[in-house]
């Protein structure tokens, strides 16, 4: 017996080795992806700091909390609008109030059917 691997032990290695190389190849793209949400986030926060006054970002915080869906969509939309250069000055709190009637659907209007 030399002191040479078999090609069992070879096939082995290497399989372990190309196991090695794919996890830091998936590391490494988790790590970009996780990077560039983190880019995006501070860019709406910018665009949000830089359109909305104190009250309409409080406002749209307390939505957030109570309704993620519809802030989510609020944000969405006003990046939007900022982005495509439609928003003159700042978006006060009175503004936002309008746009949160428009976006969220009149919840109390349901119809009852009785038989």
């Amino acid at each position: 017996m030399s002191g040479e691997p078999s090609d069992e032990e070879l096939e082995r290695i290497r399989e372990q080795k190309r196991k090695q190389l794919q996890e830091q190849q998936g590391e490494g793209q988790e790590e970009a992806m996780e990077a560039q949400r983190q880019e995006a986030e501070a860019q709406k926060k910018a665009i949000l700091r830089q359109h909305l006054t104190d009250g309409a970002r409080k406002r749209l915080n307390t939505v957030k909390m109570s309704k993620p869906d519809v802030g989510e969509k609020v944000e969405q939309q006003i990046i939007a609008l900022a982005q495509s250069g439609r928003i003159q000055g700042q978006i006060d709190e009175e503004k936002m109030k309008q746009l949160l009637k428009e976006l969220t659907p009149d919840s109390k209007s349901f119809d009852i059917k009785r038989r």
